[in-house]
């Protein structure tokens, strides 16, 4: 699973073959159809191990949250990790297969389905008491976090340039003060 995480963080999709997974993993070919029944399985079983150990991490950090700038904060701090790792790469190379490979977008879909009620979960304990709160639901904000998160992810990782996306978290965390009318 370690060589088709690797395999689709440096060669994306479409190079994640059986035989780049098994070149890296120094062993047959035949093993990935042996021990996954075809390479999108194994690709996804990788999706499913990077998710999970990335999730683990980031409920530990709502859990230490106490406000919404902490939650900015911990964003930003994901983020570059995130960039520096390539996690988020393995799961927007799937998005990308999932255009070109049939049944893929279902599965890879239904396994943000955690991810989507993470942020659901940080936005509610963040927003608790403000304002926001009250006139836009929990699940919409959830979304825009995601997909802004995504965004970001491959912008970044397209130009190489982080810097945008750590300016936005800079301002969110003002905002977010704002918001909270300085209570932090």
């Amino acid at each position: 699973m370690r060589a088709a995480t690797e395999a689709l963080r440096d060669d994306g999709f479409a190079g994640a073959s059986a035989r780049e997974i098994a070149r890296r993993a120094q062993c047959n070919q035949a093993s990935v159809f042996y021990h996954f029944g075809g390479v999108t399985n194994l690709l996804l079983a990788a999706l499913d191990e990077v998710s999970a150990l990335r999730l683990e991490v980031y409920r530990d950090l709502l859990e230490r949250a106490e406000s919404i700038t902490d939650l900015v904060d911990s964003a930003r701090t994901v983020f570059v990790e995130d960039l520096d790792s390539g996690h988020v790469v393995v799961l927007l190379e799937m998005i990308s297969g999932a255009q070109c490979t049939p049944g893929l977008g279902e599965q890879v879909s239904e396994r943000l389905t955690p991810w989507r009620e993470y942020a659901e979960s940080a936005v509610r304990k963040g927003f608790a008491g403000s304002p926001v709160a009250a006139f836009l639901p929990a699940s919409l904000i959830a979304h825009a976090v995601l997909a802004g998160f995504l965004g970001l992810e491959l912008l970044a990782n397209l130009d190489g340039d982080r810097s945008k996306g750590l300016a936005l978290f800079d301002q969110a965390g003002l905002v977010a003060e704002l918001m909270m009318g300085g209570r932090q």
